[in-house]
């Protein structure tokens, strides 16, 4: 199914395929204050259709996941590995989704603080 996305004023959109099975809760100390619902999917299913100068970057600790979000309204749309190559994945915040009910999807929890 394809799913399209954004940040709360529009300057962030992406598109996503795949079947949203589920979401992480991650507590690490971003998430957690975020409040994000993570799907990871596969980055290649991950298409942005607008950011220009206004997808911002944000990463901490090992540097492993980099946060983004909108220079703009502040909205963390989605964050991914941050290395290249190999199967990278992309984490979408199911919050920043058009047409779904967070509250209906199955939530699980992730302890990413001892990851």
């Amino acid at each position: 199914m394809l799913y399209k996305g954004s940040c709360h004023c529009g300057k962030v959109a992406f598109e996503v395929e795949g079947e949203l099975g589920g979401a992480l809760r991650c507590n690490c100390s971003i998430c957690a204050r975020k409040g994000a619902l993570l799907w990871a999917i596969p980055h290649d299913r991950l298409n942005l259709v607008a950011w220009g100068d206004d997808l911002g970057r944000y990463t901490f600790g090992r540097s492993a996941i980099a946060h983004r979000f909108c220079r703009t309204c502040g909205i963390h749309p989605f964050a991914e590995d941050a290395g290249e190559g190999g199967e990278r994945s992309a984490y979408i915040n199911i919050n920043c989704l058009d047409g779904i009910d967070s509250g209906a999807v199955q939530v699980f929890d992730f302890d990413g603080r001892s990851a």
